[in-house]
């Protein structure tokens, strides 16, 4: 069990956004390719690992956990915009926040990447990452985007 670090899991999010990129995957397939111990080893150790570049970063795990290239560009897709891993980041860590207790935070973060929701977030010709986090997480409560 981890206990919540808001820090490490914005760079935790940050790094599966710059994977998914990088080997034009689903967030999901990152996630799962990465596994359950990866993924808790970047979050424990993220105070270290953000000293380097996050594409370094990003490149070793993809060599380490033997990530493949898959055919998912979102990025080519969008009409608009692209927003920065970061900011995608910090959608994800402030939803996993907004949803999580305090020690089961790689759980929720796992339930959310395997998620619908995570589809719609990956479509960045869409306003969902602009939605504000109380929305995002009452969507995910219900199990879709709330009416306005």
């Amino acid at each position: 069990m981890c206990k919540r670090n808001n820090s490490s899991l914005f760079f935790t999010c940050s790094l599966i956004e710059c994977i998914g990129r990088k080997l034009r995957q689903r967030r999901s397939a990152v996630v799962a390719a990465m596994g359950r111990n990866e993924v808790e080893r970047v979050y424990q150790y993220a105070d270290v690992l953000h000293c380097e570049p996050l594409e370094k970063v990003a490149e070793d795990t993809i060599e380490d956990c033997k990530l493949q290239l898959g055919s998912f560009d979102n990025v080519k897709d969008c009409r608009y915009t692209v927003p920065d891993v970061w900011t995608i980041g910090k959608v994800y860590a402030r939803l996993i926040e907004d949803l999580s207790e305090e020690d089961n935070v790689i759980e929720t973060l796992f339930a959310v990447y395997g998620s619908w929701l995570n589809d719609v977030l990956s479509d960045y010709n869409e306003v969902a990452y602009f939605q504000p986090r109380e929305y995002l997480a009452e969507s995910f409560r219900a199990g879709d985007l709330l009416e306005a």
